[in-house]
């Protein structure tokens, strides 16, 4: 896959986790086993949302880069994020904190990081 249509994908699916989680969390959240039942949860979704939308920014506003050193390290930086949302959802998941639909979150997490691992070694 070359790089645009990676950092394509990657950034769209941010996107829209950033928003959903911004707008809609107490549709969201359930689905993981999570309940949004005051302010201050429904704030910290939404303060999530900042650090998705700003993995997607990233990458959409970096589609451009061609091979290269800088390339490298980006991919490797989405990798390192990626195996960390590998690791607290799955965390979550066996504490019983994501429960249903939560367990798709530690797969969906290993997938973009084998995929950005592979886009690393690609450069």
């Amino acid at each position: 896959m070359n790089n645009r249509l990676f950092l394509t994908a990657h950034g769209t699916v941010y996107t829209l986790f950033a928003l959903a989680l911004f707008f809609v969390p107490t549709l969201m959240w359930p689905m993981y086993g999570l309940e949004i039942n005051d302010q201050y949860a429904y704030f910290l979704s939404q303060h999530t949302s900042i650090f998705l939308g700003g993995i997607a920014a990233v990458s959409l506003l970096l589609r451009e880069i061609e091979a290269g050193k800088l390339a490298k390290n980006l991919f490797l930086a989405l990798t390192i994020a990626n195996s960390l949302g590998v690791i607290i959802t799955t965390y979550a998941g066996l504490t019983g904190i994501f429960v249903g639909f939560g367990w798709s979150d530690p797969v969906f997490f290993a997938f973009l990081s084998v995929l950005s691992f592979m886009q690393m070694k690609k450069q």
